[in-house]
């Protein structure tokens, strides 16, 4: 995530923060842990997407790996061990993952990580296992890596990213050392991109806002400004939709016959940060909103549906996002009963 900062950025920075911001309790509890010699067998990153959950297992990983650390609890960030531990290509890290994004992380995944957990390390000193966002696990991969916490291998530890502990079994949250990651101001952001990552005040004050808080989103937009525009996209559908009729909308719902969950579930994504905008307006609450540029275009609408309309279509869509990890839901039926469900917005023109 971090591949664009240069020297001069490190030096800023500084060492001993591991370059991570907003995160800055989490780097001293594990720097902690790391020069009393105390870690634990595994811990657990907590957070939503995009907060910098694998960026700090990352750097815990390299500080308590790395053979040469200027300090106890640091790590130099360009030995070998380093570089490949950042690249996630270092013989002693195994990576276990879902294939996509939204799918399911199996058992047999938890079973080949325990063979590999059981051998020696390579060339660390620990075997390092990042299990990554392992709320998608599913029972039985959840209940195989629970045999694994109980009876943990020597000189192997094991780094769990999710999006929160709620979502995994109660045994296993247990057996790891929690570290809730939280969004920081938007303003506090914003200055941190300006500053650390030279972005110009405008646009940094739009990722802070569009990112609600979370650095890595944040600097994920910058990096791929195509994610904006696929996302603008999915906006300006959703502002026809408000405006047509259930006939239209019924058609419109037809894409995901074709194109199936994972589209859904895009929609989902990028529509629920604009109702919850709504929310806010109609109910005049004096929180930063997240898509700061259009809030004058969707002051009409929130006018319009009023708070318990609003409240009741954002229920809908996060109890539609949920239905989504249904193996058996259909998906093109379940955007119907969501779209059918939304008021129909009538505008005024200024015109008139």
């Amino acid at each position: 995530m971090y591949h664009a900062i240069g020297a001069e950025l490190r030096r800023i920075i500084g060492g001993m923060n591991w370059d991570i911001s907003g995160h800055e309790w989490a780097v001293q509890l594990l720097q902690q842990h790391i020069g009393s010699q105390q870690t634990r067998h595994a811990y657990l990153f907590s957070g939503v997407e995009g907060i910098g959950k694998r960026t700090l297992a990352l750097k815990f990983a390299q500080a308590f790996n790395c053979p040469q650390p200027p300090h106890p609890g640091e790590a130099c960030g360009q030995c070998r061990t380093c570089r490949q531990i950042e690249k996630m290509q270092y013989s002693d890290l195994m990576v276990v993952q879902a294939e996509n994004e939204g799918g399911i992380l199996k058992i047999d995944q938890v079973r080949d990580l325990q063979r590999s957990m059981s051998l020696t390390p390579f060339e660390g000193r620990y075997r390092i296992a990042l299990l990554l966002r392992f709320h998608e696990a599913n029972d039985n991969a959840q209940n195989a890596l629970l045999k694994l916490l109980e009876e943990p291998p020597s000189r192997a530890v094991l780094l769990l990213t999710a999006a929160a502990p709620e979502t995994l079994l109660p045994t296993i949250v247990s057996r790891c050392e929690v570290l809730r990651l939280r969004p920081q101001p938007v303003e506090v952001l914003s200055t941190q991109l300006q500053e650390h990552w030279s972005i110009n005040g405008d646009e940094a004050r739009k990722l802070a806002h569009l990112s609600g808080g979370r650095v890595g989103y944040a600097l994920r937009l910058h990096e791929e400004p195509q994610r904006l525009e696929v996302r603008q996209r999915w906006l300006e559908d959703l502002f026809s939709l408000l405006v047509s009729s259930r006939r239209s909308r019924m058609a419109y719902a037809e894409q995901f016959k074709r194109e199936g969950k994972e589209r859904l579930r895009q929609a989902l994504l990028n529509w629920l940060p604009v109702w919850r905008d709504l929310l806010l307006l109609a109910s005049r609450a004096e929180v930063p909103l997240t898509d700061i540029e259009n809030s004058t275009r969707l002051q009409p609408f929130a006018e319009q549906m009023g708070l318990s309309e609003t409240r009741r279509v954002l229920n809908d869509l996060e109890n539609g996002l949920e239905k989504l990890d249904n193996s058996n839901v259909n998906a093109q039926m379940l955007a119907e009963i969501l779209l059918l469900d939304w008021p129909i917005i009538h505008l005024i023109s200024s015109n008139n």
